[in-house]
């Protein structure tokens, strides 16, 4: 073996190690107690018992407390977030439930598919201005329930 081919292999080894900056992949660590994936933030901080163990599995076991974890969502705060959600989206699920039924079988029926076909296109219109002008409001009440 020549020192040329060793000088050689030493920036290909090096080059394996290093991240490439386009790769979007990351590697998240694994909650030892409920084996989930999460981002490094959502896990508490410690050694010994309170390693690699996330924020929720932290508070159920005992090894944090709610107050300690300002990551962790209660049920309460993930029910209203959920229910923030529901109420943003429903008009446009409303939508294209109603543009589908119209679509499959609301054609046939003759003075309802009228009737149906001008709601769902006035609710067309409406749906999108509404769901614009709300934005501010979302935002403002999602940053009061988020911890």
């Amino acid at each position: 073996m020549t020192p040329s081919m060793t000088t050689e292999l030493v920036p290909k080894t090096a080059a394996l190690k290093d991240n490439h900056p386009l790769v979007g992949t990351s590697v998240m660590p694994v909650c030892r107690m409920c084996k989930q994936n999460y981002p490094q933030a959502q896990f508490i901080t410690g050694n010994g018992p309170r390693y690699q163990v996330c924020s929720r599995c932290g508070v159920e076991h005992g090894l944090a407390d709610p107050e300690d974890t300002p990551q962790f969502y209660s049920d309460e705060i993930l029910n209203a977030r959920l229910s923030l959600y529901t109420r943003r989206h429903l008009p446009w699920v409303s939508v294209l439930i109603g543009w589908f039924l119209f679509l499959s079988i609301g054609r046939g029926i003759e003075l309802w598919s009228g009737l149906f076909f001008g709601v769902l296109a006035l609710s067309s219109l409406i749906v999108p201005v509404l769901h614009f002008m709300g934005t501010t409001r979302f935002i403002a009440e999602l940053s009061r329930i988020t911890p």
